[in-house]
């Protein structure tokens, strides 16, 4: 992977809004993949706050396949 596609998991990561699933419809990883990322790019103190905001947090586990196209303002228009 690419900085920037690991730098755009990241972010899609610590957004309450995205679910696991859009960042593996985008990205081709699951959840397990993204706990290995974010460990290894994160500072530990920081990986363990994400761990603890995402636990159990109903928006970041979709059951709606509708919900997997979740576009952040950050992203450009034409993505």
């Amino acid at each position: 992977m690419t900085e920037e596609q690991i730098d755009r998991i990241i972010e899609m990561a610590w957004e309450d809004r995205t679910p696991f699933e859009a960042i593996e419809f985008q990205f081709g990883i699951k959840e397990n993949e993204v706990r290995k990322i974010m460990r290894k790019e994160l500072k530990e103190s920081s990986f363990k706050m994400w761990r603890e905001r995402v636990k159990g947090r109903k928006t970041k586990h979709s059951k709606n396949s509708d919900s997997v196209r979740f576009k952040s303002k950050n992203q450009r228009a034409n993505n």
